[in-house]
């Protein structure tokens, strides 16, 4: 079993929180850009990486190779609604039809200006109420 200490626990809490801020941004100069689907494959990342963050934050272990952002919600300790449920699952097939040739020219039709914004202001808000609502924070 490895060990962690509490500097590598803080370092990679660090890392999740950074890394998952920095995506979001990427998410909204990529919509900006027009580069939808990436747009949305972005607030993929943001959200597994603030979730990884909360998941770090509780268990004091490193986070699991995990993309499923309902599972990983759970893993953090957050009571979901299931329309918090159905949007954080909607929002995982993000990972998969933007990165794999045979769901990428569906996504990319599905990926219009309006879809795309819908989700990056709806990732918006669930980073905000997840900030705000994390339940294992001391």
């Amino acid at each position: 079993m490895w060990y962690y200490s509490l500097m590598d626990i803080h370092l990679l809490i660090q890392y999740w929180e950074k890394s998952s801020e920095n995506d979001f941004s990427v998410a909204q100069d990529l919509f900006k850009s027009k580069k939808y689907s990436y747009a949305l494959f972005f607030c993929h990342l943001s959200l597994e990486k603030l979730l990884k963050c909360f998941i770090v934050q509780y268990t004091k272990k490193p986070a699991p190779l995990e993309h499923n952002l309902v599972r990983l919600a759970k893993d953090a300790g957050f009571a979901l609604s299931d329309e918090q449920k159905d949007l954080l699952a909607e929002i995982t097939t993000f990972n998969i039809k933007a990165r794999y040739d045979d769901y990428k020219t569906n996504f990319y039709k599905k990926a219009t200006r309006t879809y795309a914004q819908g989700y990056i202001n709806e990732t918006k808000n669930l980073i905000i109420w997840l900030k705000k609502n994390y339940p294992n924070l001391s």
